[in-house]
C-alpha cells in the first residue's frame, strides 16, 4: 500500500505517508496531493434503494449526483470531541501545523474530483437494483460539498475552487467551523450555500469540546457569526446535538444567542452520530434519538422565532427557517419539506422544472 501511495502521489512529503495509508484503507480516493473524495452513503441508497438524503428533501439536491470531497485532508484548527476523521496522532505523526504547507491547483482539482467520483459511480454498472437512468444522471453530477474531513477554508485558494465548480455547472455547499472569518469575508465566489458547524454556546463550552489548535478561536467564530448576514447567499447554522453536552438549559440560551447573532437563512439541529473516532472520546449514549433532537429544536424554535419546517428522521435532523418555502439548488425530491420521508421508493420521478442554478 505504501509503495501504491508513493506512486501516485509523488513529491508528499514523507511524514504524511501514514495518513495517506490509513485513509485509503478507510475508503477515501485521493485526488491530487492533499484533496479527498468519498462515495456517500447516500450516494448509494439513492442509485440501489431511490431513497434520498435530508439536502434533497430540504433543498432539491440530487443525491446520486452529489460529490462529496475535501480540499484540506489533513488540516484542522479544531480537535473536536465528535470528529470521527482520522488525525495525525492516531497513527503516530506529530505536527503543529496551521497551514497548508502545499497546494494543488484549483482547476486540476476540480477536474480530478468529477474524475474520480465517476470511476467510482462506474462501479454500479449491471447492478441489478440501479436503474438506467440514475446511473446516466449520476455520471454526470451536479453538486459538490465542500466538507467530509478537516477545515475547507484553511485551502489557500478556496474562492477560485468554487468558482471552478459553478463554472461546471454545478452547485457547491460548503461547511465550514467559522474560525476563519478573513477567508469567508474575501471569497472570490459565494458558495451555493454556506454552512457554520457549532456545538458550543460560549468559551468555555467551546475550548473544552471542540479543543482549538489555535488562539482565538472562538473569537474568530463569533466574526464569522456577526457577518453571516452580509452574504447574498443562503446560510445555514449547523448544530449538531450532543446528548448530555449541549441539551442542558444554559446551552440551549447561549444558542440561541448565537442565532440572533447570525441569522442564518436556516437552523439544521442534526443528531451526533457514535461513528469513527469518535468513538474513542464519546459514548453511545451521547448519540440522541430522532424524538430528542425535536425536543431540542422545539426549545431554539420557542427562543429564536425560528418556526420548525421539515424534519428527516434517517438523517435524525430537523429544519427550522424564517422562509415558508426553500431555496432549492436542484431538482431533486420535488415534494419537499412537508412531503415524504427518503424511505418512499420509486418516488424520484420528476416533472417540475429545472431550478438548478
Amino acid at each position: 500500500m505504501a509503495r501504491a501511495v508513493g506512486l501516485r502521489l509523488g513529491g508528499v512529503p514523507e511524514k504524511y505517508r501514514p495518513l495517506y495509508e490509513r485513509m485509503i484503507k478507510q475508503k477515501y480516493h485521493f485526488v491530487g496531493r492533499h484533496t479527498v473524495v468519498k462515495k456517500c452513503y447516500w450516494n448509494h441508497a439513492a442509485l440501489t434503494q431511490q431513497r434520498f438524503c435530508y439536502k434533497c428533501k430540504f433543498y432539491g439536491i440530487e443525491s446520486h449526483r452529489c460529490i462529496q470531497m475535501s480540499p484540506t485532508a489533513f488540516w484542522c484548527w479544531n480537535a473536536c470531541l465528535h470528529c470521527w476523521r482520522i488525525r495525525p496522532q492516531d497513527v503516530g505523526v506529530e505536527w503543529d501545523e496551521t497551514k497548508m504547507p502545499f497546494a494543488d491547483d484549483p482547476r486540476e482539482i476540480v477536474d480530478g474530483i468529477i474524475e474520480e467520483y465517476r470511476r467510482i459511480i462506474s462501479g454500479y454498472k449491471g447492478h441489478p437494483r440501479v436503474p438506467k437512468k440514475l446511473l446516466e444522471e449520476a455520471m454526470e453530477p451536479k453538486h459538490v460539498a465542500i466538507s467530509l474531513t478537516g477545515e475547507p477554508t484553511l485551502y489557500p485558494y478556496l474562492g477560485e475552487l468554487i468558482r471552478e465548480i459553478h463554472r461546471r455547472g454545478m452547485t457547491t455547499f460548503l461547511v465550514t467551523r467559522g474560525v476563519r472569518p478573513d477567508v469567508l469575508a474575501n471569497l472570490e465566489e459565494e458558495p451555493s450555500q454556506l454552512y457554520i458547524s457549532i456545538e458550543a454556546w460560549d468559551k468555555k463550552s467551546y475550548n473544552y469540546f471542540t479543543r482549538p489548535l489555535v488562539p482565538r478561536a472562538w473569537e474568530l467564530t463569533l466574526e464569522t457569526l456577526e457577518m453571516l448576514p452580509s452574504f447574498s447567499s443562503p446560510t445555514v447554522l449547523r448544530i449538531t446535538h450532543v446528548k448530555g453536552f449541549n441539551d442542558s438549559e444554559e446551552a440551549v440560551k447561549g444558542l440561541a444567542k448565537l442565532v440572533r447573532i447570525a441569522q442564518p437563512t436556516y437552523i439544521e439541529v442534526k443528531a451526533y452520530m457514535y461513528v469513527g473516532a469518535s468513538r474513542e472520546r464519546l459514548t453511545r449514549d451521547n448519540m440522541p434519538s430522532h424524538e430528542e433532537v425535536v425536543r431540542l429544536a422545539r426549545r431554539i424554535s420557542e427562543l429564536t422565532g425560528y418556526p420548525i419546517r421539515s424534519e428527516s428522521r434517517p438523517s435524525r435532523i430537523v429544519l427550522l427557517s424564517h422562509l415558508e418555502k426553500p431555496i432549492r439548488h436542484g431538482k431533486g425530491c420535488p415534494w419537499g419539506w412537508r412531503g415524504r420521508e427518503e424511505e418512499a421508493p420509486g418516488e424520484y420521478e420528476d416533472t417540475s422544472p429545472d431550478t438548478t442554478p
